[in-house]
């Protein structure tokens, strides 16, 4: 899948316009919920969903292949959401988690389920934006701490630095939350 999606870079760089529309297939979910992750306004979003392959689509030539298509779309994306939060003049991203199909089902089983997914969506908005970006590729996008590395522009050290310190913050509120004794 990954050499077709290099393919379609290539294609892209020639003009193809037919695959573009086919690597936005391949990525617009998780480009999307990962944006969201980070902004917490869908219009947004998906505004800046648009102009992630609008830059694909002009910058498709430079693409050299030294990393993977979704590093790179990511990377694209991670840069566009960092430009949207320096005109906001913000330094915290988000104040919420994408929902993903997990936590979907999941609620669906029941009100102990649902309650399990606000409290870590709730844990999620006390996290600085390093770690909730670390933790949201990794564990949703299901990334490497090479590939986040990469995407950040940070040493990957740095990176399993944020994971670490993040799953320890994560455990320490959702701890808190499931015994009653936080009130956010």
């Amino acid at each position: 899948m990954s050499e077709n999606h290099h393919f379609l870079v290539q294609q892209i760089a020639g003009g193809d316009k037919q695959a573009l529309a086919a690597l936005y297939r391949a990525y617009e979910r998780p480009v999307y919920k990962f944006i969201c992750s980070r902004l917490n306004d869908p219009h947004e979003a998906a505004d800046i969903l648009h102009e992630v392959f609008m830059d694909i689509w002009r910058v498709a030539a430079s693409f050299e292949g030294r990393s993977q298509v979704r590093t790179w779309i990511f990377g694209i994306a991670y840069r566009k959401v960092i430009d949207a939060h320096r005109k906001r003049g913000r330094v915290t991203l988000t104040d919420e988690v994408p929902e993903t199909g997990d936590v979907a089902d999941a609620a669906d089983a029941g009100y102990a389920a649902q309650q399990e997914a606000e409290h870590l969506r709730v844990c999620m908005t006390t996290l600085s934006d390093e770690h909730r970006s670390a933790i949201s590729l990794a564990f949703y996008e299901d990334m490497t701490c090479a590939e986040i590395a990469e995407i950040a522009g940070v040493p990957e050290g740095t990176i399993k630095s944020r994971l670490h310190h993040a799953k320890k913050l994560l455990l320490h509120c959702l701890s808190g939350r499931l015994k009653g004794r936080a009130v956010a």
